[in-house]
């Protein structure tokens, strides 16, 4: 393992460390050297190793039990994926959520639970518009609203590839609002609760089409001009 270059000791560290676990030294379920070993090898503190597990433990990379030590929970490096996904065209990313939003809508129609369906209709409530605290704000709102149908679909991988995606999704709400694409109104995102209350998951996937649609047609326009 190359020791890390000291001009950004938590981020150099997090690379190699990152570079060690894809390329297969440590095993999935096998546990990692202590603190004081990394340190040792990465030429760092142990405040930077403990700064650099904690940015891959968020990463899905590995997972801290606690009395226990730190072991691999995955060797595949998901950022890498996230930065492709991120360069890819503002349709791709939109096809890319609409399938995402059918399915979990069709299958929220089918499993949502009451408590699912009180929570997608407060956060609904909560949406608003951008004027209510500004975009930042409505994007954090309205990605609440539409990961709460995806929890509702029962779906865990569905739930974990939205989550995935969110940094790219997060970029196509930014579109809407910034006027290069029509923005869903209220009454189009109620539809879609409507359609799962009514435990009609034709009337869920025909609701999200919609929601849509017009987006996806602009989009077309744009593209062709």
């Amino acid at each position: 393992m190359q020791p890390a270059i000291r001009t950004n000791l938590t981020d150099s560290a997090t690379g190699s460390l990152r570079a060690e676990i894809v390329g297969g030294r440590w095993g999935v379920g096998e546990r990692i050297p202590n603190e004081a070993a990394l340190s040792d090898l990465l030429s760092v503190s142990r405040g930077t190793v403990r700064e650099a597990v904690r940015v891959l433990v968020s990463q899905g990379l590995l997972d801290t039990r606690q009395g226990s030590g730190t072991y691999v929970r995955s060797t595949v490096d998901s950022s890498a994926a996230l930065d492709r996904v991120k360069r890819t065209g503002l349709r791709d990313q939109w096809e890319a959520r609409a399938a995402l939003d059918l399915e979990a809508a069709r299958l929220a129609a089918l499993r949502h639970t009451p408590a699912d369906l009180d929570r997608m209709r407060r956060l609904l409530a909560e949406r608003g518009t951008v004027a209510d605290g500004g975009s930042e704000a409505f994007i954090r709102r309205d990605l609440a609203f539409h990961k709460s149908v995806v929890a509702a679909s029962g779906n865990r991988a569905m739930m974990e590839l939205y989550d995935f995606f969110t940094a790219a999704i997060t970029e196509t709400i930014h579109a809407t609002i910034a006027g290069e694409l029509p923005e869903p109104d209220q009454q189009a995102h109620a539809a879609i609760v409507d359609a799962i209350a009514a435990n009609d998951p034709e009337r869920a996937v025909a609701a999200v089409h919609a929601f849509m649609a017009p987006v996806l047609a602009q989009l077309e326009r744009l593209l062709s001009q």
